[in-house]
């Protein structure tokens, strides 16, 4: 049997967000993929202040009898909630625009304005540009995601 990681993850995305949403959560990602002897979908939500592992039981729970009704992944599957993480990396625009306002690290493909690592706060995100305000100087930078190697988020105070 042939699987479409991506095509299951949509999915399961288009189904989920509406229901995450109204319980007052953000979805950061969703993630299926094969890990150890079977398959993980991993869904990644979030909400103003972080997120608990009461609010993952809640969440797993609403998610789970909405999955099974819509037979998505015609085998079984271990489902996990889980929240993005303090350092979690960034990989889809997407990521950078849930996070605005945050502290991140950004190692770039080929230096920016002489700088190869950005160490700032996300400002905006539009049509693939990231603007991020430098930590030391203040200065924005106007980062397109195409050229961002790496990008994850930062801790402050650290």
């Amino acid at each position: 049997m042939e699987i479409n990681r991506e095509e299951i993850e949509k999915k399961v995305k288009e189904i989920v967000e509406p229901v995450i949403r109204g319980m007052g959560f953000k979805l950061f990602d969703v993630e299926f993929k094969p890990e150890g002897r079977g398959w993980v979908l991993r869904i990644i939500a979030d909400k103003e202040g972080g997120i608990t592992i009461k609010d993952c039981e809640e969440i797993s729970r609403k998610v789970s009898a909405l999955l099974d009704v819509e037979d998505i992944i015609p085998f079984s599957y271990l489902l996990e909630i889980t929240s993005p993480g303090l350092t979690r990396p960034l990989t889809k625009v997407e990521h950078y625009d849930f996070f605005k306002g945050r502290l991140v690290k950004l190692i770039l493909k080929e230096p920016i304005e002489g700088k190869r690592e950005v160490v700032g706060y996300i400002e905006d995100v539009k049509n693939g540009i990231i603007d991020i305000r430098e930590k030391e100087k203040g200065k924005v930078l106007h980062i397109p995601f195409s050229a961002i190697a790496k990008g994850r988020l930062e801790i402050e105070g650290w």
